[in-house]
């Protein structure tokens, strides 16, 4: 039986922490959470379940926005119609990132963000993160494009950075001779 996850809103503060890394391996809970986690988020991009179970769409979600304090995110990427991509990054870090900059052509969102926020937030068009899979294994993945703005955004999430942050108040949208938009 599908049961939601009850996603903490962005002004709760434990959103705001830095989350702690995560020591040994993980718990049989905090597994099933991430299957959890992303069953909620497959289904938030298939739209008779986003109806059906009444979901935001999204494709990442941190531990922190559940209310936990622990270095885990998981992205669930749609590559193709129907399709899907499972990351799940315990302790990630971004190990390099590329000088060109992206955004997002219509902004970002998140899943504790219950508004709209309008602006462009500037991305590294690639980066590279490193960390441990769901059985402490190392792995490591060269993100490009919307991924690599998924990880990056998710990421910002264990350091209690919220995409607007991000947002130049001065200059909240750019032009694809500034920056390219995707």
């Amino acid at each position: 039986m599908f049961k939601k996850l009850n996603i903490l809103d962005e002004k709760r503060p434990e959103l705001r922490k830095v989350s702690t890394p995560v020591e040994g391996p993980l718990t049989k809970e905090e597994k099933d959470l991430i299957n959890q986690i992303i069953t909620e988020l497959r289904y938030s991009q298939i739209e008779k379940y986003e109806k059906k179970y009444n979901l935001r769409p999204g494709m990442g979600l941190a531990f922190p926005q559940l209310g936990i304090n622990k270095r885990i995110i998981v992205i669930v990427h749609e590559y193709e119609e129907g399709k899907f991509n499972n990351y799940v990054y315990v302790n990630p870090e971004i190990v390099s990132e590329s000088e060109e900059m992206i955004a997002a052509d219509v902004g970002e969102g998140c899943l504790s963000v219950n508004r709209e926020v309008e602006g462009h937030v500037p991305r590294h068009a690639r980066v590279t993160v490193e960390g441990l899979d769901i059985d402490g294994n190392p792995q490591r993945i060269r993100a490009r494009e919307e991924l690599a703005i998924a990880f990056q955004h998710e990421i910002d999430h264990l350091d209690g950075i919220l995409f607007y942050d991000r947002i130049d108040p001065n200059h909240k949208f750019y032009t694809e001779q500034e920056m390219r938009l995707i």
